[in-house]
């Protein structure tokens, strides 16, 4: 199933997080944060201004991304978990 999102709308697969502390801890799952780091999967074709122009999109599919704690939209497809948000929950792009 092939899902493309709308607008200024992007999906997103969150990245793994570590699952040691750089001391060599053991993080168990129960204390483990969702990451706000992620990679763009798709993208929309991008907001309209009022006067109907198209602002294209600044991210890309493939660019990492660093978002809000409490940004987008939780989904699963195709049994992977993934987030729909909208282009203005990304703080930036991960060089």
């Amino acid at each position: 199933m092939a899902f493309k999102p709308l607008h200024d709308r992007v999906l997103v697969k969150r990245v793994q997080s570590e699952e040691k502390t750089k001391g060599g801890l053991i993080i168990p799952d129960t204390a483990k944060e969702k990451p706000s780091e992620g990679e763009v999967v798709s993208v929309g074709e991008g907001a309209r201004k009022d006067s109907g122009e198209l602002i294209a999109p600044s991210v890309k599919a493939g660019d990492r991304i660093l978002f809000g704690k409490w940004s987008g939209t939780e989904v699963t497809l195709n049994g992977e978990e993934l987030l729909i948000m909208k282009e203005s929950d990304i703080m930036g792009i991960i060089a």
